[in-house]
C-alpha cells in the first residue's frame, strides 16, 4: 500500500470539529468501490475485505486521523442563516495525497450515523441516495466538472423512513475524496462567533493547504478571497456548460477550493430551461439552472463578508468583483471545449455562446444531443445531419449558428474518431434514466444496469480527455 497519510485538519483544533465514533452497522455489503481514485491515493491494493474494514467499520487508515472529526459550521439555507448546523450524518474518516498531484485530500462521509449536529436526524444515508451520488460524480467529472469523487458505497443493512421516496428503504454509507470540506459556511460560523483569531487560522490553513502561491500576499484575506471567486466562477460556468442543476446551492455545500460536492435533489436538463429546478421544495426557483450563477455570486458575497475584520472592504472588494468576469469568460471557454472547438480569445467567443443559449432557448433541441453532434464543430456536419436532432439543425433558427461555428477550429482532443462519437445519441442522466437504473436494484438487487451505465460514462469521459 503507498498510501501517504495526513492529518492536518486535526492541527486546527477542537474548536472547529467533535471527535465522534461511527455507526455500528449490522451488515456492510460493498457495493461500489472506485479503483481509479484508490489508485491514486494508493489504496486500491487493499482487498475487499481490508476495503470493508476501512470504508464501512471505519478502522482508521494507517497514519492518518485517529478517530473521525465531525466539522462545525453554519450557513445560509435558502438564504436563511442557520447557527445549528455542522457534520450531521457524515465526517472527516481521514486525509491523505493525491499521488499524481499531490493534493491535499480529505475521505468524507455521508451516512455514518449520529453526530452532535445530527439535530434530530438517524444520521443514515438510504441506499438509493448513494447511487445518485454516484451517478452524479461520476456523469460530472466525464462532462470536465469540478466534483467530488465516490470512492466506496456500502450497503448497511438497515431499513430507513423517509418522507420524500417509499419507506421503509435500504441503507448506505458512502466515502467521498474531495480537496477540502472547508465551506463558505466554516467561516461564517466564526463570524457569527466574532472570533477573528479563529478565521485568521482558518485563513491561514486554507492558504497553506490548498492555496499556498498566496502566501507571501500583501492582503491574504483579500487574496484567498479572489482565488475562491475565480474558482467559485468556473464550477458556475461548468454547471451551465454540463446541463447541470445542483439545486441545493447554500453556503454550507460550497467548498474553499470550488468543487462541487453534496448531491441530495439534483438534475440535469433535458432541453435548455433557465427555470429549471432539481428540489420540489425550491419553491421560488432560487437554485435554478439559469439562477446559478447568481446563487454562487451570493455566497462568495458571504464569504467576504466574512473576512472583514482581518482585511478592510475596500481591499476586498476588487477580489470579490471579479467573481462575474471570471464567469463570463469561463463560460465561454467551458461551452467552446464542450463542443472541441477553438477559442478565438475575441468578443466572437462569449457572442457565440449568447447565440447558441438563444438556438437552445427557442429550439428546445435536446441539450446534450446538441453538444453530442456538434462535436468539433463543421467537422461533424454530416453526423448532425443524420442524428435524431437532425430538423433542429435543418430549420432557419440554426443557420446563424451554423454560420458562427465556421469560423471555430476543431480542437486537435476533439477526438471524433474515438467509438463514443460513432454512437446515434450521447450517454445522458435525466431523471427517468437514473430512476430507471434504481428500479432493478430495488426490486431484485440486480446492480447490472449501474454497472453498465458506469460503462458507458467511462467511455464517455474517455473520449471527452479527462484522465484518471
Amino acid at each position: 500500500m503507498t498510501f501517504q497519510p495526513a492529518r492536518n485538519h486535526e492541527t486546527l483544533g477542537d474548536a472547529f470539529y467533535d471527535r465522534v465514533a461511527a455507526a455500528d452497522f449490522p451488515k456492510t455489503i460493498l457495493r461500489h468501490r472506485d479503483q481509479r481514485w484508490a489508485r491514486r491515493v494508493g489504496l486500491d491494493g487493499l482487498s475487499d475485505a481490508e476495503w470493508v474494514a476501512h470504508f464501512g467499520r471505519f478502522e482508521p487508515l494507517p497514519g492518518s486521523l485517529p478517530q473521525p472529526l465531525a466539522l462545525r459550521y453554519h450557513g445560509h439555507q435558502f438564504r436563511s442563516y442557520n447557527p445549528d448546523l455542522g457534520d450531521g450524518r457524515g465526517f472527516l474518516f481521514a486525509q491523505g495525497f493525491d499521488l499524481k498531484d499531490h493534493r491535499l485530500l480529505d475521505f468524507a462521509t455521508k451516512g455514518s450515523g449520529k453526530t452532535p449536529w445530527s439535530r434530530g436526524g438517524d444520521g443514515r444515508l438510504t441506499l438509493k441516495g448513494g447511487v445518485r451520488e454516484i451517478l452524479a460524480t461520476e456523469m460530472l467529472e466525464a462532462l470536465g466538472v469540478t466534483t467530488s469523487k465516490s470512492l466506496s458505497l456500502i450497503e448497511t443493512g438497515e431499513n430507513l423512513h423517509r418522507g420524500d421516496e417509499p419507506s421503509p428503504t435500504r441503507s448506505a454509507v458512502l466515502v467521498r475524496l474531495s480537496h477540502s470540506h472547508i465551506r463558505i459556511g466554516t467561516f461564517q460560523r466564526l463570524a457569527y462567533n466574532e472570533d477573528s483569531a479563529a478565521t485568521q487560522a482558518l485563513l491561514d490553513y486554507t492558504i497553506a493547504n490548498y492555496y499556498p502561491e498566496l502566501a507571501d500576499a500583501a492582503d491574504r484575506p483579500a487574496a484567498l478571497l479572489g482565488a475562491v471567486a475565480l474558482r467559485v466562477a468556473k464550477l458556475g460556468a461548468h454547471y451551465i456548460a454540463a446541463g447541470f442543476v445542483h439545486g441545493v446551492l447554500n453556503t454550507d455545500n460550497i467548498n474553499v477550493t470550488g468543487e462541487s460536492f453534496d448531491y441530495g435533489p439534483w438534475r440535469f436538463l433535458p432541453t435548455y430551461d433557465p427555470d429549471f429546478t432539481a428540489a420540489y421544495f425550491d419553491e421560488t426557483g432560487l437554485y435554478s439552472f439559469g439562477r446559478q450563477p447568481d446563487a454562487l455570486a451570493w455566497n462568495v458575497t458571504r464569504l467576504a463578508e466574512c473576512l472583514v475584520p482581518i482585511s478592510s472592504i475596500e481591499a476586498l472588494e476588487p477580489a470579490l468583483n471579479q467573481f462575474w468576469p471570471a464567469f463570463r469568460a469561463e463560460l465561454a471557454k467551458a461551452m467552446l471545449k464542450r463542443l472541441g472547438l477553438v477559442p478565438n480569445g475575441n468578443d466572437g467567443d462569449a457572442d457565440f455562446v449568447t447565440a447558441l443559449f438563444g438556438f437552445l432557448s427557442v429550439s428546445k433541441a435536446p441539450y446534450e444531443q446538441f453538444f453530442f453532434d456538434w462535436r468539433g464543430g463543421m467537422a461533424s456536419l454530416e453526423r448532425a445531419a443524420a442524428g435524431p436532432s437532425a430538423a433542429h439543425y435543418a430549420s432557419e433558427t440554426f443557420r446563424p449558428i451554423a454560420d458562427a461555428m465556421e469560423g471555430f477550429a476543431a480542437a486537435s482532443d476533439a477526438n471524433l474518431d474515438h467509438p463514443y462519437f460513432a454512437r446515434r445519441t450521447p450517454r445522458t442522466m435525466l431523471i427517468d434514466e437514473v430512476e430507471a437504473i434504481w428500479a432493478p436494484i430495488a426490486e431484485r438487487d440486480d446492480w447490472s444496469g449501474l454497472e453498465t451505465t458506469l460503462a458507458e460514462i467511462a467511455q464517455m469521459r474517455d473520449a471527452y480527455g479527462i484522465k484518471p
